[in-house]
C-alpha cells in the first residue's frame, strides 16, 4: 500500500538544496497559490507547510486559506515577508536560519568596508583597462584603526564587531535597547551613532519598524568622510536619499549588497567610482547554503511532525 506523503506549498524559487531535500519526504507544489484559483482551492486543506525564502511573502491572506497549516519554514534569516502575527493568531508557528550564516554575511560586510574604502573594484578595472602606466590610483582610506558603528547587534553584528576588533577598530552600535555585557559603546539612536563613525554598518532586520532608518540625516551625520555598508535589508536605507547624498558628497561612499526593489538596482548608483554594488550574496557560499537548507529542512520535518522547533522565529518562542 502506498503512503501519501505530506503536501507542501513553495511560495517562492526554494534554493534547490532545500528543494531537493524537501521532494524526498514531502509533495511539494511549488507556487500553486499564483495560478487557478479554483485548482488551489481544491489543494487548499491538504497543505500542511509552507517552504519560504528570505524574500518571500506569506500574507494573512494566504494563511486563512490554509485551514491546516502547521508551519512556515523560511530559508533565510530575515521574515519581514511573513505576517508572523496572522501565523502565531492560527496556531501557525514560523522557523528561520539563524546563526548558519552569520560568518558569511560578517565576511562580507568587512569585505564592502575594504573594497569601497580602499578602492578594490576600481583598482581591478585600473590594472584591466591598461590605465596603470598612465599613472597611479587615488590614494584610498585607512580601516585600521578606524571607527565602527553597527546598526543592530544580534548574532551577525555582534560577528562583524569581533572582525572590527582585529582590525584595531572600535565598535559602536544602536540596537532597539542596549546591550550592556557587549563591551561596546551604545547610541540610543542611528542618527547619534552615524555622528560618532567613519563606517556606519546596517544588520538590522528589516519591515515597517525599521523602513528607512537609515534617512538623509543619518546620512548627514555619517558626513563627507563616511561610509554606508548596507548587509541588512534595502528597505531599511531611504535609497533616494542615498542616491542625493552620494552625488552631494555628502558621505564619501557606500558599499551595497541589498536593495529595496531587487533585483532592480537604481541606475544612478551603477556609474558611481565611490559605490560596491554586490547582489545580495551575503550568505552565498556553498557550505553555508548546505547547512541552510539542512537546517530549513529539519525545521519542516519537525513541524509537521509535530516535534519541538530547531529555530522558531522570536515571536514563536514560548
Amino acid at each position: 500500500m502506498t503512503v501519501s506523503k505530506p503536501e507542501i506549498l513553495a511560495v517562492a524559487n526554494v534554493h534547490p538544496l532545500y528543494l531537493k531535500a524537501l521532494k524526498e519526504v514531502f509533495q511539494v507544489h511549488e507556487r500553486t497559490h499564483e495560478g487557478d484559483p479554483a485548482v488551489f482551492a481544491e489543494l487548499a486543506p491538504r497543505i500542511v507547510g509552507i517552504a519560504a525564502g528570505g524574500e518571500s511573502t506569506v500574507s494573512r491572506s494566504l494563511l486563512e486559506q490554509l485551514p491546516n497549516l502547521k508551519l512556515v519554514s523560511v530559508f533565510g534569516v530575515g521574515y519581514d515577508g511573513i505576517d508572523a502575527k496572522a501565523a502565531v493568531e492560527r496556531g501557525v508557528m514560523v522557523t528561520h536560519t539563524p546563526g548558519v550564516l552569520s560568518d558569511d554575511v560578517a565576511d562580507l560586510a568587512m569585505g564592502l568596508v575594504l573594497a569601497v574604502s580602499r578602492q578594490i573594484v576600481q583598482a581591478d578595472q585600473h590594472v584591466r583597462r591598461g590605465r596603470w602606466p598612465q599613472g597611479p590610483m587615488p590614494l584610498g582610506r585607512k580601516v585600521s584603526g578606524s571607527r565602527m558603528g553597527i546598526v543592530g547587534l544580534g548574532r551577525i553584528g555582534a560577528a562583524i564587531a569581533r572582525r572590527a576588533l582585529a582590525f584595531d577598530m572600535s565598535v559602536a552600535y544602536t540596537a532597539r535597547t542596549e546591550k550592556p555585557g557587549s563591551g561596546y559603546q551604545f547610541y540610543p539612536t542611528a542618527e547619534q551613532l552615524a555622528a560618532a563613525v567613519d563606517f556606519l554598518v546596517v544588520i538590522t532586520p528589516g519591515g515597517q519598524g525599521t523602513r528607512h532608518l537609515i534617512n538623509g540625516a543619518v546620512l548627514s551625520a555619517l558626513g563627507p568622510k563616511g561610509y554606508l555598508i548596507n548587509v541588512a535589508r534595502g528597505s531599511v536605507v531611504d535609497e533616494l536619499a542615498l542616491i542625493e547624498a552620494l552625488q552631494a558628497g555628502r558621505i564619501a561612499g557606500a558599499g551595497l549588497d541589498v536593495f529595496a526593489a531587487e533585483p532592480h538596482v537604481p541606475e544612478a548608483l551603477w556609474g558611481m567610482p565611490n559605490v560596491v554594488l554586490t547582489p545580495h550574496m551575503a550568505s552565498a557560499t556553498d557550505q553555508t547554503r548546505r547547512d541552510m537548507a539542512d537546517l530549513a529542512f529539519a525545521n519542516m520535518q519537525a513541524g509537521v511532525a509535530g516535534r519541538p522547533l530547531l529555530t522558531p522565529v522570536p515571536e514563536c518562542q514560548l
